[in-house]
């Protein structure tokens, strides 16, 4: 019979690779038609990254204090809400325990640090950004804003090729000679700015699908991290004999998956 913990952590993971799962799938198909599906994006990401990370500390303390789980009151000022926090608390964990990751060893490229900072600066507090501009509040940054300039254009200057960036640009030629006359365009971009003209909303249409797998991918890498880091961690909770440890490596195992099979999906919110 499981333990009240097990049930506890069994449930608690579940509930995270959905959250993660539904935020991977929901990143990949946000655009400037469609801003109300980067915020669900963004509220699974950065909800189910704080609950993975702790998850991690949680059985890093578990191992150093003979089986025993951090109280109420560690998590809350020793941990808290804040994901740049909880990762920077991971790489320690990583080199205390000398973690020998397959994948990535830290996610330090700027892109994943781009995602971390904006997740982050979202749970904080940007997810209220829209409230906050009409209340008349301290307004941080618009998180849509941010992830178009600082992930998307870096990844469309970067692993989109020319050949790619030439067709979009004639496509968006093409549609407009076509539809221009006869069609009128009234959507704003993520950076707030007007979209009025055919051409210049089908090129964002262009350059959106060709980096939403890139975008994806960079994601998926950055829950892949955890996955692997905590699936570390369960091994050596389980060395102690508790029976409160599950196979956190089971709940996870869609995303502990190499880049060419991560590409090989567009949803995951079902796996």
């Amino acid at each position: 019979m499981f333990t009240e913990t097990f049930n506890a952590l069994i449930k608690e993971a579940q509930f995270t690779k959905e959250m993660l799962g539904s935020g991977a799938t929901q990143i990949r198909n946000a655009n400037y038609a469609a801003k109300g599906v980067y915020f669900q994006a963004f509220t699974s990401l950065s909800t189910g990254l704080e609950r993975i990370g702790k998850l991690c500390l949680m059985l890093d303390h578990f191992i150093d204090h003979n089986g025993q789980f951090p109280d109420f009151n560690y998590m809350k000022n020793e941990i808290g809400h804040k994901i740049g926090v909880i990762y920077e608390k991971s790489l320690v964990v990583a080199s205390k325990r000398s973690i020998s990751m397959q994948f990535l060893r830290k996610l330090d490229d700027p892109i994943h640090q781009a995602i971390l900072r904006i997740l982050a600066e979202f749970a904080q507090g940007d997810r209220y950004s829209n409230i906050d501009l009409i209340v008349g509040a301290k307004r941080q940054s618009d998180p849509i804003a941010s992830w178009f300039t600082q992930v998307d254009i870096p990844l469309y200057a970067t692993r989109v090729s020319r050949n790619k960036k030439e067709a979009i640009d004639g496509n968006a030629t093409a549609i407009a000679a076509m539809l221009a006359p006869h069609a009128m365009v009234r959507h704003t971009s993520e950076t707030g700015d007007e979209i009025t003209d055919v051409e210049d909303a089908s090129r964002r249409t262009g350059m959106q699908t060709a980096v939403a797998p890139f975008r994806q991918l960079y994601v998926l890498q950055v829950i892949r991290y955890w996955v692997e880091l905590l699936s570390s961690l369960q091994y050596t909770a389980m060395q102690t004999g508790s029976e409160d440890i599950p196979f956190f490596s089971e709940v996870f195992a869609p995303f502990y998956n190499d880049d060419s099979y991560i590409r090989t999906r567009k949803t995951w919110d079902t796996v």
